[in-house]
């Protein structure tokens, strides 16, 4: 039964699904982070942050320098990318940094 969880108004949404409040709970801090940074400093786009991960590895310039652990980081975008694409969200819309 999908009821709306306590998370249903964060980022002005209403009737939250459970699979998105279960996925945003479960998230790590560090799937959190790149989310925020997402929003904030990449255009509420995953490309160009994954762009300058790359381009990073690759010693290529950059835009930001995020973590040491950018195959990690990586992965993680490419998860939280396609949960958006499958349920048609923007995490940024739920997640908020502890």
């Amino acid at each position: 039964m999908d009821e709306p969880s306590e998370n249903s108004n964060k980022g002005g949404k209403t009737g939250v699904s459970k699979v998105l409040s279960d996925f945003v709970d479960g998230l790590s801090d560090e799937h959190r982070m790149l989310v925020v940074l997402k929003a904030q400093l990449y255009g509420r786009t995953w490309e160009p942050m994954l762009d300058d991960l790359k381009n990073r590895l690759e010693g290529k310039p950059y835009i930001f320098k995020l973590v040491n652990r950018i195959k990690d980081d990586i992965e993680r975008i490419r998860q939280m990318q396609n949960f958006e694409e499958e349920h048609n969200v923007d995490l940024a819309d739920y997640v908020e940094l502890p």
